[in-house]
């Protein structure tokens, strides 16, 4: 749904730019109106979708403030000294785009401690029944990149897939004795389609305030 959404705003934009070509204000006052059109009709059809049921995290889970707005992290808790942040986003294949569903989430774990400069980071791919990790590498800590992470400062480890089994066991271990497993799943799809609705709405509303020449009111 999401996709045909955007491909429909998309057409109508390069519709409207090969009217464009042939000149002249009326022309150009026509295309505004054309992609005003098309932006209002797609912020209604986007603003009539159902949201998913609410879906609460694990208890042992924090929802960070603000992380619909924001690219930072989306839940956080302590384990011991430690602070676990998690990251997610979309990991889609042509069926997933074509149908809608989200099947599999891409999720980063950032493990952090207050006397380190770097955090343990273990990108993963997440699904309704299963975890796997890609890769586990370390990292500067949130503090110092405002809330998102970034590449690692030097090595970044080694091929995940290429550890023995026992060190690749012991790393799931690891992270599923600090609650990251397949239980964050139905929470953090239902986040996503939360947070993708917000963006699809705003980009629209913004687009088109911007094309008619009005000022978007703060928070819009």
């Amino acid at each position: 749904m999401w996709k045909r959404t955007l491909l429909g705003a998309v057409g109508a934009i390069h519709h409207t730019r090969s009217l464009s070509t042939r000149g002249g204000a009326t022309i150009s006052s026509a295309v505004d109106s054309m992609i005003l059109r098309s932006l209002k009709d797609h912020y209604m059809e986007v603003a009539k979708m159902n949201m998913p049921p609410k879906v609460s995290p694990p208890s042992s889970f924090t929802i960070v403030k603000g992380a619909l707005d924001s690219e930072g992290p989306v839940l956080t808790r302590n384990h011991g000294d430690e602070e676990i942040s998690i990251y997610v986003m979309r990991l889609a294949n042509v069926d997933d785009e074509q149908s809608g569903d989200m099947d599999q989430l891409f999720v980063h774990v950032d493990v952090s401690k207050p006397e380190q400069k770097e955090s343990l980071n273990f990108l993963c791919a997440l699904y309704e029944d299963a975890l796997g990790i890609h890769s586990v590498s370390m990292r500067p800590k949130l503090q110092q990149s405002d809330g998102y992470i970034l590449a690692p400062t030097e090595y970044a480890g080694p091929v995940f897939e290429e550890l023995d089994e026992k060190m690749r066991d012991a790393f799931h271990n690891y992270i599923a004795e600090r609650g990251v497993n397949d239980s964050l799943f139905k929470f953090l799809q239902a986040w996503l389609y939360v947070k993708q609705h917000r963006n699809l709405m705003r980009w629209f509303k913004t687009a088109g305030l911007f094309i008619d020449g009005k000022k978007a009111a703060t928070g819009a």
